[in-house]
């Protein structure tokens, strides 16, 4: 203790020394003048620290029985100060006496608007620069969020009580700590904190609005986002946000306001969808905000070099994320634009496109895509991502550029997916990677059937990390009850089946429009490489993976479209490899009979209101849509596959397949069987006659003869019976 001053050191053993209370509160105030003064170190505040002793002071906050020559205000102001000076030490502030606190300070902040402190707000200000100095370390941050430190900030910030800004600062700094987890399940404090900021924000005109909107920012992309999607109703926290923005697009304003705007924008589309930006039913935010993205993109990308580029990641990101949202809204036909309005939208995007892509393909080249930043990292895989956005609505534009590009946008996205599947296979602490190949997958789809394209993904055995990507994603949407213990199998063994969590199903429904967007490309590669398709180890292991897995997945409606898509992509490898297929494999036969059943359960007249009308039937009626192509596709790849691995004609008989569908259009009026779907069933009838002889009599006994006069299946019909 050699480096402790003098003074301290003498008034440390004052309060060593003191008989009483009273005593000891009196040398407080030498405590208070030496803290103040730049003598007193860390070692020094230590020493005063284990001289007064913590309990001594907290009795001084909390404690009504205090001698009564002074107010009790007075002795809490007094215990504030020095404490304030204490939690300016880290050794301290962390110090297990301090950290117990919490609850008291917090409770003297909440009473800010009491009587008892109107004269005295001295001591809410010392309260909050405790609290402050705590938060700047783990420990205290760790025990704010346990204390509901956030939610009680978000009250006295609603409440717009003393000294609101500084609980406004907590809010920020803890949730940006702890993000989602920062809030409580009850949306209640998040949606009143919110609507008083928004508030603000909306009707104020000083540079505070613009403070206002990275405060929302920081705090809106930390909300638990279905339970406040769930809540929205009667909030007008949205409308708030927008009409506040939109006068901030409209105002003439540099980029010092124009940034936080965007960012807030951005943040605000990610948790409302892009429905928020037609708040009032018109068009004309969602233009100015594209047009507004757009410009700034092409700005701050426009032939600088890398490394000033990169220092506006932060503002080009935004940018991104609202663009992303543009374009994938536009793609579901719900906009309704004027012929020049489309001129000047797609000039805007080709625009910020053409430097995205500039950009990026001076990265692939530059020694700065392996730095090693995170931050570096994260902006490039920004880029890759919103280019992919781009490309999988822009299928012609840019294509020599894009397929030199094409190898680094792979590695980009391969390293993101590998990413996601080592911590799916870890302890899945903090929030999951984001998978760009998932991004890209509607590209890739388009990629695929492009010869030049296609090269480049199977040079660079893009095939492969397909695979692991449909074998993860099916793991995934395939989600089975976590395996019990041995030991407490017979205990648990009548506990009703678990059910997945909220954010288990919807990783379940990204999962499932997943092994959508793979089973497309793979179809394209299976149809358009079909020599690969045949002899690549790859895409015999596919092959297997599916005959292997189709037959598992669960029988809901959830999983139908996926059911599909893996029939039909079984089908199309199927036909590639019919020479390695071995009669009767077991796996092979299961397939089948899956298969057969999504081909079979399409159509039915028995839940038509015409008892002689063939119709879609009605658990395929919601998702025809998605499935209709791949139903006909279907029944035409099962034609083609017979002739090669003709003992699978006995599962269409042993079924009952091919007699029920001779037994439902028996029944269908004639002249309204649809000409595609007539033609889907005669071209597989016929393909089974020809190969297994036993199918004749089957349709025969069925009243086949009937059917093929009622809906003029001529070919079928000479089958039969002849010219």
């Amino acid at each position: 203790m050699t480096d402790v001053p003098e003074p301290v050191r003498k008034c440390a053993n004052l309060l060593k020394g003191t008989r009483s209370d009273t005593e000891k509160f009196a040398a407080l105030f030498m405590v208070t003048k030496l803290m103040k003064g730049k003598d007193c170190n860390t070692a020094g505040k230590k020493l005063l620290f284990e001289a007064i002793g913590f309990p001594f002071l907290r009795k001084l906050l909390v404690s009504k029985d205090l001698p009564s020559d002074c107010p009790p205000l007075v002795y809490k102001s007094v215990a504030l100060s020095i404490l304030t000076g204490f939690c300016q030490e880290e050794e301290l502030a962390t110090h297990k006496d301090i950290i117990d606190a919490i609850p008291t300070l917090l409770e003297i902040v909440e009473q800010a608007d009491d009587e008892d402190y109107e004269d005295n707000l001295i001591v809410v200000s010392e309260a909050y620069s405790c609290l402050k100095s705590i938060a700047s370390y783990e420990p205290g941050q760790q025990a704010l969020l346990e204390t509901g430190a956030i939610p009680k900030m978000s009250q006295i910030y609603s409440a717009q009580s003393f000294q609101t800004d500084e609980a406004l600062h907590l809010i920020v700094l803890l949730v940006k700590k702890f993000g989602v987890i920062s809030w409580p399940e009850d949306p209640t404090a998040f949606n009143a904190l919110i609507q008083r900021i928004a508030l603000d924000m909306e009707t104020d005109h000083t540079e505070r609005k613009y403070e206002l909107c990275r405060i929302l920012a920081d705090i809106l992309i930390t909300c638990r986002r279905e339970i406040v999607l769930n809540s929205l109703e009667g909030q007008i926290w949205p409308e708030s946000l927008f009409k506040g923005c939109g006068d901030i697009l409209k105002a003439k304003i540099g980029p010092k306001q124009r940034d936080p705007a965007l960012h807030l924008i951005a943040t605000t589309l990610q948790v409302l969808g892009m429905q928020w930006a037609f708040m009032d039913e018109q068009k004309q935010f969602f233009l100015m905000l594209l047009q507004l993205a757009a410009i700034e993109v092409r700005m701050q990308m426009d032939e600088k070099k890398l490394e000033t580029t990169f220092k506006q990641a932060e503002l080009l990101t935004c940018c991104f994320v609202i663009l992303e949202q543009c374009i994938e809204y536009m793609a579901t036909d719900q906009l309704d634009l004027e012929p020049k309005e489309k001129q000047t939208t797609y000039t805007a995007l080709k625009g910020a496109f053409n430097q995205v892509l500039a950009v990026l393909t001076r990265v692939s080249q530059d020694k700065i895509r392996e730095n090693g930043n995170p931050r570096d990292k994260a902006f490039i895989v920004a880029t890759v991502r919103i280019l992919s956005a781009w490309l999988a609505q822009e299928t012609t534009a840019m294509r020599p550029a894009i397929y030199k590009l094409l190898p680094f946008m792979l590695k980009i996205g391969n390293e993101s997916f590998h990413e996601l599947k080592t911590w799916r296979a870890g302890p899945r602490e903090a929030t999951p990677p984001v998978d760009i190949l998932r991004v890209m997958m509607p590209a890739l789809c388009h990629f695929a059937v492009e010869d030049e394209a296609r090269r480049v993904l199977f040079t660079h055995k893009q095939d492969e990390v397909l695979l692991e990507a449909i074998e993860l994603y099916f793991s995934i949407a395939h989600w089975k009850r976590p395996p019990i213990p041995r030991a407490e199998r017979l205990a648990r063994m009548n506990e009703p089946d678990p059910v997945p969590t909220p954010e288990q199903q919807a990783q379940m429904k990204e999962a499932r429009s997943a092994i959508v967007a793979l089973c497309n490309i793979l179809m394209n590669l299976t149809v358009l490489e079909p020599k690969r398709a045949e002899d690549s180890p790859t895409f015999v292991n596919l092959l297997k993976f599916v005959v292997e897995n189709l037959p598992e997945l669960k029988d809901t409606p959830d999983n139908l479209v996926i059911h599909g898509n893996l029939s039909v992509l079984g089908l199309l490898l199927l036909k590639q490899q019919s020479k390695k297929v071995k009669q009767n494999d077991f796996s092979i036969c299961r397939y089948i009979q899956a298969t057969i059943r999504f081909l079979w359960d399409a159509y039915n007249i028995d839940e038509s209101n015409d008892p002689t009308a063939l119709v879609v039937s009605i658990a395929y009626k919601g998702f025809w849509s998605d499935l209709s192509e791949l139903w006909f596709l279907g029944m035409q790849t099962m034609c083609g596959v017979l002739p090669l691995v003709p003992w699978l004609s006995e599962f269409a008989l042993e079924s009952g397949w091919a007699e029920g569908i001779i037994k439902t259009l028996k029944k269908v009026k004639i002249g309204t069987l649809p000409a595609n779907v007539k033609s889907a069933y005669e071209d597989f009838l016929s393909q089974l006659v020809d190969v297994n002889a036993d199918v004749v009599a089957v349709l025969k006994k069925a009243d086949a003869l009937r059917v093929c006069r009622n809906h003029r299946m001529m070919d079928l019909g000479k089958k039969l019976f002849g010219d």
